[in-house]
């Protein structure tokens, strides 16, 4: 990336990503102006900072002329149809995401991990596995560390772990990891996308650049997915499945089965895992498949496939008390992620013992798919945010739906309804940015409302 000293780069967001983006090209002699459509005290601290060292910042609108600069860099969060990014596509300047700015960077090979849920867990499984097994490694991405942040740091690795997005992706050029996952496919965020074939068709941009000798490992169900799209991989495909046999990796009942022809037998029984969960079993399988392709053995992998647990926000038991449960899943942020929380919570007598707590910022979501699972796990729903209505509307019909102001509030509502063998769950199947800065905002959140509840209980008030 030497060739773009003394060039001029406008870099479009200034989130994490675009703040990694702009550190990345200042260490390269770059001429970066930065631009973000909001205007906040902290974007204007920020902004402050950077101006310093010679950074142009514009908050507060984006109107700039498009051929002033020779590169455009887009954070993940900002819609490729602004009117900004159009415009400079017309002008001929080159749009890259911060995913592509940080690989051109980078000076190792990749693993890339998507999927609609699931990246994270198994983004950080993977990465616990590699490093206990002597394979210097580090988890960036989406999860939290951007890659331009990280990208002077591969030339002393072995592999860089990724988690990626379909935001990420839909901005790649040559981006190429050599081993990339897709580890299922759900509709979600189709407020940006507009389809689900179009959603499907960004997801599959990760296999784009492979080469016959990389591995593309994927989810049965979409590898059936891409095929009925007519979706050609040049890479060599493998399979996993929890349901379904015909995988090149599948369970039979607890025990995962190779069908592969130089691993062939079983391989690892789930029950002895500390993950559990259909979502999970589908990110153990994924995992141990990463592990084959880095050529570990199923005994360098075992320790870390059974040892390894969920993260927070993610099904998270927070508190229990009475014989109540209370679980934080506000990493749920669509409707596949909380079928799968609705069918992993515990049972204890009746099999209708949740209630839930939903709602948040709309992604254009069917919420009426979830009506089935509604109706067999959950006695009562409390729904709040932007969606609340929609919610009641697709699920009146399956459990008692109440619309409430704040988590503190529903967490209340759910607590005095709970009998012994319920479980107060926040699964809330919709983004979080309609009232928290993010899921982990809104998780941290759900906890202070359970303990805040628990000792108003426990005082009697």
């Amino acid at each position: 990336m030497d060739d773009l000293a003394g060039k001029s780069v406008c870099v479009i967001g200034l989130g994490a990503s675009g703040r990694a983006a702009i550190e990345l090209l200042l260490t390269k002699g770059v001429n970066v102006t930065a631009i973000d459509s909001a205007e906040s005290a902290e974007l204007t601290e920020y902004a402050a900072g950077v101006s310093a060292r010679g950074v142009e910042c514009k908050l507060g609108h984006n109107r700039v002329l498009p051929d002033a600069f020779d590169l455009a860099v887009v954070s993940p969060g900002v819609p490729m149809d602004q009117p900004l990014i159009a415009s400079l596509q017309r002008h001929g300047i080159p749009v890259w995401g911060e995913l592509e700015l940080g690989w051109r960077e980078s000076d190792c090979l990749a693993i890339a991990i998507t999927g609609t849920n699931g990246k994270t867990t198994t983004t950080e499984l993977v990465s616990t596995m590699l490093t206990r097994n002597q394979r210097c490694t580090v988890a960036a991405g989406n999860i939290g560390m951007p890659l331009s942040a990280v990208a002077s740091q591969t030339r002393e690795l072995d592999v860089v772990t990724l988690e990626v997005s379909s935001f990420q992706l839909q901005t790649i050029d040559s981006f190429r990891p050599s081993i990339a996952v897709l580890l299922n496919l759900a509709p979600d965020h189709l407020d940006r996308h507009g389809s689900m074939e179009n959603y499907i068709r960004a997801k599959a941009r990760l296999f784009e650049n492979q080469e016959p000798f990389d591995r593309a490992i994927i989810q049965w169900d979409a590898w059936q997915e891409l095929q009925h799209l007519g979706i050609k991989i040049s890479s060599k495909v493998i399979t996993f499945s929890s349901t379904d046999e015909a995988a090149d990796l599948y369970l039979n009942r607890s025990l995962m089965i190779s069908r592969l022809a130089d691993w062939a037998g079983p391989i690892l029984d789930l029950e002895k895992c500390e993950l559990d969960g259909h979502h999970n079993a589908e990110n153990l399988l994924a995992a141990i498949l990463v592990g084959h392709t880095m050529k570990l053995s199923v005994e360098e992998m075992i320790p870390s496939m059974c040892d390894f647990k969920s993260g927070p926000h993610r099904c998270e038991l927070v508190s229990e008390q009475g014989g109540v449960k209370y679980f934080n899943d506000s990493k749920a942020t669509n409707v596949h992620a909380l079928c799968s929380a609705l069918r992993t919570m515990p049972v204890a007598g009746e099999l209708k013992n949740i209630w839930l707590i939903a709602g948040g910022q709309d992604k254009a979501l069917d919420f009426h798919t979830a009506g089935p699972d509604v109706g067999q796990r959950v006695k009562g729903a409390y729904l709040m945010g932007e969606t609340s209505e929609s919610l009641r509307a697709a699920w009146s019909l399956f459990a008692p739906c109440n619309i409430v102001g704040n988590l503190v509030e529903a967490v209340a509502e759910a607590g005095r309804n709970a009998v012994p063998g319920d479980v107060v769950l926040l699964s809330p199947a919709c983004a979080s940015f309609d009232m928290y800065g993010s899921y982990q905002h809104r998780g941290e959140s759900f906890r202070s409302a359970v303990a805040e509840w628990l000792a108003t209980k426990g005082r009697g008030d």
